[in-house]
């Protein structure tokens, strides 16, 4: 691999590490900021981003590790990756996520859990389209 490869590789790897947060935080936001506007109300809270961190502990560590498998799955050229990382995810937090009454927190799971597998893939793919 020449350095030009390990750069690009390195660079949006980075980018699909730390930028997945940023932007699964601001989707949350907006969900959160477009659910007071219809009226729903938010779980126990004012604040449904903290209210959902504080059952689903461990969630930015999760999705950091969760985005960088995937990219490195498909870097690797292992979609495969995809399919373990996810399974092993919600095998894991199945006990926080089966109880009814915590709806608006499985909400977040899946919400958080799309945001961040499709910033990997995008960081991955331009990764991709880059060695073309």
């Amino acid at each position: 691999m020449d350095v030009r490869a390990v750069l690009v590789v390195t660079l949006f790897g980075s980018l699909a590490l730390a930028g997945g947060g940023v932007v699964t935080t601001l989707v949350f936001r907006s969900v959160d900021r477009r659910a007071s506007e219809v009226g729903e109300s938010l779980p126990e809270s004012s604040d449904g981003v903290a209210q959902a961190a504080t059952i689903l502990r461990g969630g930015a560590w999760i999705g950091a590790l969760e985005r960088l498998a995937i990219f490195a799955g498909l870097v690797a050229s292992w979609p495969e990756a995809i399919a373990i990382v996810l399974a092993v995810k919600g095998l894991g937090r199945y006990p926080e996520l089966r109880s009814g009454e915590k709806s608006a927190v499985a909400e977040r799971f899946i919400i958080g859990t799309f945001v961040s597998v499709l910033w990997a893939c995008g960081c991955a793919g331009l990764v991709a389209w880059l060695r073309t």
